[in-house]
């Protein structure tokens, strides 16, 4: 099982894209789910959290349309836990 796939399945969806935002267009990490979380796809899950990261001040963008860190981002529990070296 990859990195992705074990953080895609454990970790909470808001908590994943606030990190995976920062890197990778909405689109792959739309399909990441498709593969490994069918059912927040289904439930919507994934577009509700990704609007709100961006309501909440997780998520912003830069004059350039790139998604970067808000002012209330904070790094999330698997990253500074270090669970996926």
């Amino acid at each position: 099982m990859s990195t992705v796939e074990k953080i895609i399945k454990n970790e909470p969806i808001a908590e994943v894209i606030s990190l995976f935002a920062l890197c990778f267009h909405p689109m792959r990490i739309d399909q990441m789910y498709v593969r490994y979380r069918k059912d927040t796809i289904s439930h919507g899950v994934f577009v509700d959290t990704y609007n709100s990261l961006f309501r909440d001040g997780v998520l912003s963008y830069d004059e350039n349309g790139k998604t970067i860190k808000g002012p209330n981002w904070t790094p999330p529990a698997f990253m500074t836990e270090k669970r996926y070296d």
